[in-house]
């Protein structure tokens, strides 16, 4: 008998296993939002044009939605500029050459000058463009209350 609850626990353990692990992709999706957010924190613009299509979407918490020159020039010119920044409660969902990336995202920054602190939720889609994953759209918003 209790090679037989063994067995079952054994089997449970490597299905745990399988269905928690990351795929190739989900991994490779995880890296490209690593290195977009160590390149919003460093401000280099190239690399933040590696990590973005040239058809970006990125939306704001405030509303506003900007294309790629749009966003790029909010860092060149100081109008955004990151300190710090903590992603938490990452999910990631891939599609064939679609990821959809939802976290949160609490972050420290000195926007044209002056410090601040943002906590949002933010949902970011990726489509592969080669071996690499790219933004190509992202949006912010409040948390509820």
């Amino acid at each position: 008998m209790n090679w037989k609850k063994s067995l079952v626990a054994v089997i449970c353990l490597i299905f745990c296993q399988v269905s928690f692990a990351q795929s190739k992709d989900e991994k490779r999706v995880a890296a490209a939002v690593d290195s977009l957010t160590a390149a919003y924190i460093s401000g280099n613009i190239s690399s933040l044009e590696k990590w973005t299509d040239a058809k970006l979407s990125y939306g704001h918490s405030s509303g506003v939605v900007q294309d790629k020159a749009a966003f790029l020039d909010n860092f060149r010119t100081g109008k955004t500029d990151f300190l710090t920044i903590n992603l938490t409660d990452q999910r990631i969902t891939v599609f064939g050459k679609t990821a959809v990336v939802r976290h949160m995202l609490t972050a420290t920054n000195n926007d044209n000058g002056t410090p601040g602190t943002n906590r949002l939720l933010i949902l970011l889609v990726l489509q592969k463009s080669g071996k690499d994953w790219k933004l190509i759209a992202r949006q912010a918003v409040k948390p509820a209350a």
